[in-house]
Formats: structure tokens, C-alpha cells, sequence
């Protein structure tokens, strides 16, 4: 069945139900809640669908964090502004989306929100960016929010 766009107020109550699902998140969810292991992404897959451009990559650590370098092409999203920017989170099935922190503690209760305020395309990066610099692979220099 094709996609229809949906109605201004649909979009405006589901943009709203996920706001409050990640004001609880960056309150109340405990990094020890389990999480579906369909959620995940293993550190190698997230870096090969970020290099390939099969899935947009959103790094919700914190700008200081960002200053010590981001993976090329992550865009980023700090946790502490994911209420106020929920809506570019894409919601689309057919648009994969991984969510990468530091050790994806952060990412995994922001994934479990989510999850719950109906976003099916989510998933989060297992190990985060300080397995990744851990590994060596290359960081960049964060770029200013367009």
C-alpha cells in the first residue's frame, strides 16, 4: 500500500507524542532498561551505512563531546535539543536511521522513545563513538547545524 503524506494534524500530535517520549527518555529511562536486540546495530554495520549512504546517522552526544570529533557524514543532534528537533528524526520505514552516542547508553533510551512514540526505522549504534575512536577510524571536525 503506497505512503500518503500525512494531515497537518496528524503530523502535529505524532511530532508532539515523541517530543514527550524524549522528554521521558532524557528523564526518566534507565540505561539498564533492555532493549530489543533488533535495535541494534553492530559498530562495523553503522560505520558501512554511513560510508554507503544507506542509512542517515544522527550523533546525539553533547557539542562538547562533538568537539572531539564526529564520524564523516553523522549528523548531528545533541540529546539535550532532541525535544525541540524531534521532527528531523525521519519517520519513514523505508529510511533507516541510526542513532550513535558515546557508548549508547543515551542513544538506547532515545531509541526506546522512539520506538514507543511509533518510530519504526530507528536503530542505535552498539560500542558509540568511543569504540569508534577506540578503533582509530577517522573523526572529523563537527560543522555548525545548517
Amino acid at each position: 500500500m503506497p505512503l500518503t503524506p500525512l494531515m497537518p494534524s496528524r503530523r502535529l500530535a505524532l511530532l508532539s507524542a515523541a517530543a514527550g517520549a524524549v522528554a521521558w527518555a532524557l528523564v526518566g529511562c534507565s540505561p539498564d532498561v533492555p532493549l530489543d536486540p533488533s535495535w541494534r546495530v553492530d559498530l562495523d554495520e553503522g560505520r558501512r551505512l554511513l560510508a554507503s549512504g544507506q542509512a542517515t546517522v544522527f550523533d546525539i552526544r553533547e557539542p562538547d563531546e562533538h568537539a572531539t570529533g564526529v564520524a564523516a557524514g553523522a549528523r548531528l543532534l545533541p540529546m539535550s535539543t532532541l525535544n525541540q528537533r524531534v521532527q528531523e528524526i525521519p519517520n519513514d520505514p523505508q529510511q533507516p536511521v541510526l542513532l550513535i552516542c558515546n557508548t549508547q547508553n543515551r542513544s538506547g533510551a532515545v531509541i526506546k522513545a522512539l520506538r514507543e512514540a511509533g518510530w519504526t526505522n530507528v536503530r542505535f549504534v552498539d560500542g558509540g563513538m568511543s569504540e569508534w575512536a577506540r578503533r582509530g577510524w577517522p573523526m572529523v571536525a563537527p560543522t555548525a547545524r545548517p
